[in-house]
Parts: structure tokens; C-alpha cells; sequence
């Protein structure tokens, strides 16, 4: 390249957790990095975005050469005053991680990590999500930094289609334990909920909400195979929630 690309970064852990350290000391390698990400961790908040309330943006310097924002609010609020309000010019590309946990399956729709890739691919900007599983806020993720250096390359060099985005998620694994990338499918999964029903001192119930993941499909096309194989998986998606399938039966309903 004649010139070193843009990238956003951004997470839904909030901005000093490791994940996005490590993915900005990867990033740092590649182009020349502007961060805006949560002030706050933002797990499960999906696409929500702020409309009550008002949004803040702070410049910080915690380590590094980039330049970095907190935001007082979601994900998708940062790409959105990224874009609107920071960024002179569109970036080449914006990278969202690494995740504490598996986004992949179901959990993509719940995931900031993935909501805010989704955004900047709203805004036709190549985005990546990049989640690891393993939840623990000192999770090593030293293993996770070729494979993420890698596929940011290839998304630079080659692109990607209008509306796609790519769902990464990696294994818990020693780097040499990885037997390589696979490209899937999005696995059938939900998460079956409970609640645990708790009384508070005054007498109020409260609730935790709790459940248990179950995978109902046995593919080996999907990204939980993949992952359960000891692979990176790599699942594209897209914005456009159009079950394009169902348009011509629909049309055959007598609608008017």
C-alpha cells in the first residue's frame, strides 16, 4: 500500500479492557489507529443506540501512539460519532474486540462486539468482530494476535461484499494447538433462560438472568464445530434481516 491505512477500533468491554489493548497493539502494526469505544463495559447491549440522553466523548491517552476516545455510550454510538464527528474521512476499515467470550451462533445478535462491526458496515465501512472464548477479564490473548493480524490483511487487500461483515471468533487454545481458519456457516443454537428469583431486604423480588447454550445443530459447516475442532471461525453476515426466501410465498397470500 502507498500509504498506511485508517483503522477504527472499538469493543463493547469498554476501552481499557485487554481485548482492545491487544487489538489496537496489532492494529498499530498495520495503519495508523483512531479508537472510540465504551468509557464502560456494553456486553449484551446488541445495536442499541442512545435517544434519551445525552453522549459524551472524552480524549484519552492510556498507552500507545493512537488516538483514542471514550464514549459514554453503546458500540454503535461510537462508530456513529466516529464517522459523524471525529474521523475526517471515511476509515479503511474498522475492527471491533477482541471480545471476553464467544460471539458466534445466536450470540451475534446480543453481541456490542458485533453490533458496532454491523455499524460501520451500515456506513459502508469493511468491518471484522474478533471474540475469543474465554470470558475471564485476564485472558491471554497473544495467540489470538496473528490470526487477527492475518485476516485484517486480507479484508485490506481484497475487500469485502456490500453489507457483509465477518463474525471472528477464536478458540481458547495455544496458538500451535489452532489447526487453522475455517469459513462457516452461522450454527442453529439458542440459549435456553432461567431466572434466578431472588427477595431483596425490603421485600422486593429481583431476578438473574441465567441459562444454559445448546447447540441443535450437527453440521460441520458451522462456526461451532469449527470452534469445538479446535479452529478459527470465520462466519460472514450481513444488516439486511430481509428473509428473502419467503418473499414469493408470501406473495401467493391474499394480502389485498
Amino acid at each position: 500500500m502507498s500509504k498506511r491505512p485508517l483503522i477504527l477500533v472499538t469493543n463493547d468491554d469498554g476501552i481499557t479492557a485487554p481485548g482492545i489493548r491487544a487489538l489496537i497493539s496489532v492494529m498499530n502494526t498495520i495503519g495508523d489507529v483512531v479508537v472510540v469505544a465504551p468509557d464502560s463495559p456494553q456486553s449484551g447491549m446488541g445495536h442499541a443506540i442512545t435517544v434519551n440522553a445525552t453522549l459524551y466523548l472524552e480524549k484519552v491517552d492510556i498507552d500507545g501512539k493512537q488516538l483514542e476516545y471514550s464514549c459514554s455510550g453503546t458500540p454503535a454510538d461510537c462508530i456513529k460519532l466516529a464517522v459523524r464527528e471525529i474521523l475526517e474521512r471515511k476509515p479503511d476499515i474498522c475492527v471491533s474486540g477482541i471480545n471476553h467470550g464467544s460471539n458466534s451462533s445466536i450470540n451475534v445478535i446480543y453481541s456490542g462486539t458485533m453490533s458496532a462491526a454491523l455499524e460501520a458496515g451500515i456506513e459502508g465501512i469493511p468491518a471484522i468482530g474478533f471474540s475469543l472464548l474465554d470470558y475471564n477479564w485476564n485472558a491471554n490473548f497473544e495467540h489470538c494476535k496473528p490470526f487477527v493480524e492475518t485476516i485484517t490483511k486480507q479484508v485490506l487487500e481484497h475487500g469485502l461484499s456490500d453489507g457483509v461483515v465477518l463474525n471472528v471468533n477464536l478458540p481458547n487454545l495455544e496458538k500451535d494447538k489452532i489447526k487453522g481458519v475455517k469459513v462457516c456457516r452461522q450454527a442453529k443454537a439458542n440459549w435456553v433462560e432461567e431466572f434466578d428469583k431472588r427477595t431483596n431486604p425490603m421485600g422486593r423480588d429481583y431476578y438473574w438472568l441465567a441459562g444454559k447454550f445448546v447447540n441443535m445443530d450437527n453440521g460441520e459447516d458451522t462456526d461451532e464445530w469449527a470452534l469445538a475442532n479446535g479452529y478459527v471461525s470465520v462466519v460472514p453476515v450481513q444488516f439486511d434481516l430481509t428473509a428473502h426466501h419467503a418473499i414469493q410465498k408470501l406473495n401467493t397470500w391474499k394480502l389485498n
